[in-house]
């Protein structure tokens, strides 16, 4: 089986590091970002089976890259899990735009794999 892509955009570097070396260890091929900037032409060069994003960015609100991810017909189908320290609700409806998953920071390292997993398998089917 071919390795995945995971593509996460995390503005604290520590968190962005801690994920990128699970994630690898896991055999994903990771690119990471710690800001929104050229969000769309990253995801379709790296082309990503799954998108980890953080709401709160640097330079664009994460909910804004998440909404022009799922306008988007080439990109629309592309899973996105959405983790924030500010929000710890469940509900994934973000100002209208539907996440596939969501996480509240701090989160548990086997969730985030289980939870990445399950978005794969439901991409696939």
């Amino acid at each position: 089986m071919a390795k995945k892509n995971i593509l996460v955009i995390e503005d604290n570097h520590a968190i962005l590091d801690v994920i990128t070396l699970i994630l690898e260890s896991e055999a994903f091929n990771v690119a990471g970002l710690n800001k929104g900037a050229d969000f769309i032409e990253h995801v379709h060069e790296f082309k990503p089976n799954v998108i980890i994003m953080d709401i709160m960015l640097p330079d664009i609100d994460g909910r804004v890259l998440l909404k022009e991810l799922k306008e988007n017909e080439s990109t629309k189908h592309i899973p996105a899990l959405m983790i924030s320290a500010r929000y710890n609700s469940t509900n994934y409806m973000l100002d209208g735009v539907e996440a596939d998953d969501f996480m509240a920071k701090p989160f548990n390292i086997d969730e985030l794999m289980d939870k990445i997993y399950a978005l794969l398998k439901k991409s696939e089917s």
